[in-house]
């Protein structure tokens, strides 16, 4: 072997050696480091679930929020449905009844034409052409009281009822049922299903 030749293979010995020496730092680096980085990722991963739990608990927060204006609208058109519906029925009962004050004021005057009436039965003296004035007149108001939903209570037969009648007097009958209605003293009369004022009556009475 020559001295070159010697020299040739001492210069490959080294850089084998030298090579085997950087392998080895770098592997020595990379286990050095790779703690590291799997302390970095569970650090992301951490990260990651604690975001994930916030944005959980906004939506949370914002689904609640939702139901209660849910469920506040609810109420609203609840309430404002109610509104309207008294409001109706307040329209309605104004409409039935303006006219109570005023057809219990006419009520004396048709109490007067049927006493009018009343009275000339029988008479022979009577003028028919005045006569047949007041009848016109009593159909005439009574009438008008009809269409604007005044009605007459009170009829002779009627099983007494204390809700339109006012007993005056009972009387023993065999003519009529027991508790009905044996004559009308005054009629009574309501408006629209409202009681104006109730029928003054005879009740019968069977031992």
């Amino acid at each position: 072997m020559t001295d070159k030749q010697a020299e040739q293979y001492q210069q490959q010995a080294e850089q084998a050696a030298q090579q085997r020496a950087e392998e080895e730092a770098e592997q020595t680096l990379a286990s050095d480091e790779q703690p590291e980085t799997q302390n970095q990722t569970a650090a992301a991963a951490d990260n990651e679930l604690d975001r994930i739990a916030e944005l959980e608990l906004a939506l949370s927060k914002a689904e609640a929020r939702a139901n209660e204006q849910q469920e506040s609208v609810v109420r609203t058109q609840a309430e404002m449905e109610n509104v309207r519906r008294r409001s109706s029925l307040d329209v309605e009962k104004a409409r039935k009844f303006a006219l109570e004050k005023f057809a219990t004021e006419l009520l004396t005057t048709v109490d007067n034409l049927e006493r009018a009436l009343q009275a000339a039965e029988g008479q022979q003296n009577v003028d028919q052409s005045f006569l047949e004035g007041v009848e016109l007149t009593y159909k005439s108001l009574t009438s008008t009281l009809q269409k604007f939903g005044v009605t007459a209570v009170g009829e002779e037969g009627e099983v007494f009822n204390p809700d339109k009648h006012q007993a005056m007097s009972m009387q023993e009958s065999e003519q009529h049922d027991h508790n009905t209605l044996i004559a009308v003293m005054q009629k009574g009369y309501e408006l629209n299903g409202r009681l104006l004022r109730p029928a003054m009556v005879m009740v019968a009475r069977n031992s």
